[in-house]
């Protein structure tokens, strides 16, 4: 089922991980697995996950930890399961961005469905062809015209910077690769020519090049552009 949603099940109990694995999949679910947070950072920068069903108490790098480093770098969305079931351990771990939370030991049925909850909530991006004009800020990008302003005002874009930008905007909320950002912008050389073609834009429309907001980096993927 290449369309049905992609869960990352992390956990350090293998015999949970492999129950909770096979369970999914039966319920309509494609599953991958990590015994800990430096597998799953491995899985996670390779394949595109829609949610994360994620263990507190792992060795190395803990759950919680991990769900702030996530919030970081993106929004895929994050359930918690913990045998700590008091308040204040809920509490921390949505404080660090987690959607939802889930006491060990609990009902698998249960976890289906605040699973399909959490994916009901997840807005729907619009097709490519809907979407013709990107908000950055101060800036609009129109992808008809290839063309960015800023308060009405044109903002001189190179050819490749276009191209690229509006491959971006093409697939925005979508970490792309730079070797398909190579690609499908047609740029020439390796795929640092991406690097400085996305440092060049970033000076163009982000109020800050440094810390960008819009035209972000996605630890292992390559680029995302998130407009408003």
């Amino acid at each position: 089922m290449p369309d049905a949603p992609h869960i990352l099940v992390v956990d350090d109990d293998k015999r949970l991980r492999e129950l909770l694995a096979r369970y999914l999949a039966e319920h309509g679910f494609r599953v991958t697995t990590a015994g800990d947070a430096a597998e799953a950072w491995a899985r996670l920068a390779s394949l595109a996950f829609d949610l994360i069903v994620l263990d507190v108490m792992m060795p190395g790098e803990s759950g919680l930890d991990f769900t702030s480093a996530m919030r970081a770098r993106g929004s895929v969305p994050i359930l918690m399961l913990t045998a700590m079931g008091e308040p204040e351990h809920r509490i921390a771990g949505l404080e660090r961005g987690a959607d939802d939370y889930l006491s060990k030991p609990f009902e698998p049925r249960e976890l289906v469905l605040r699973i399909r909850r959490i994916l009901a909530r997840v807005p729907q991006a619009p097709s490519a062809e809907a979407v013709t004009a990107v908000r950055l800020g101060a800036c609009s990008f129109d992808l008809r015209r290839a063309e960015l302003s800023r308060d009405g005002k044109a903002v001189k874009l190179t050819e490749s910077e276009a191209r690229l930008l509006k491959v971006l905007a093409s697939h925005a909320g979508q970490a792309l690769s730079r070797e398909r950002l190579a690609r499908d912008g047609r740029l020439s050389g390796n795929t640092r020519t991406v690097d400085v073609q996305v440092t060049r834009l970033r000076r163009k429309f982000e109020p800050d090049p440094k810390l960008p907001r819009y035209l972000q980096t996605v630890r292992g993927k390559g680029y995302l552009l998130r407009p408003d």
